[in-house]
């Protein structure tokens, strides 16, 4: 849920101008995402919008000048150190234990450092399934994983 509003949230930023919390919660209850004032308040630091001037005296939300709005490897070590409780290999599969309610987050994070060890991941509310492109590869994966939790 958190993974697809904060795409949503991007796409609107880059659609429209917002300049208000309030504007963006109604924006995404149009596309059927209710969501809280303080939701919002934690999606826009999440993201890293800040306000930026429009040139008429207002100002919307938008990225920092010269800033992707794909992840970035700092975030994701912050998300990993933040947000991961453990580390642990089954089988075919790398299970990550995430803080409750945080582990969509890392998994979007996790997607998009593009290692091409990674198939992709299902994250839950505190559970993530990370599947691995080859068997050979998974201890090392896990291993990577743990170092960015550091």
């Amino acid at each position: 849920m958190k993974t697809r509003r904060h795409k949503l949230i991007r796409e609107i930023i880059e659609q429209q101008n917002i300049e208000t919390q309030y504007q963006l919660t109604e924006a995404l209850a149009k596309y059927g995402m209710n969501v809280t004032q303080a939701t919002i308040s934690r999606d826009i630091k999440d993201l890293g919008l800040v306000k930026i001037a429009t040139g008429d005296n207002t100002f919307c939300y938008g990225f920092p000048p010269g800033m992707t709005t794909v992840n970035t490897f700092d975030r994701v070590k912050r998300m990993l150190r933040d947000n991961l409780i453990k580390v642990d290999v089954v089988r075919d599969l790398i299970i990550l234990k995430a803080l409750p309610g945080t582990a969509q987050g890392v998994a979007f994070c996790l997607d998009g450092l593009g290692w091409k060890e990674i198939v992709g991941s299902i994250a839950g509310d505190d559970t993530i399934f990370v599947a691995v492109r080859d068997e050979d590869d998974i201890y090392a994966l896990a291993e990577r994983i743990r170092a960015l939790m550091a």
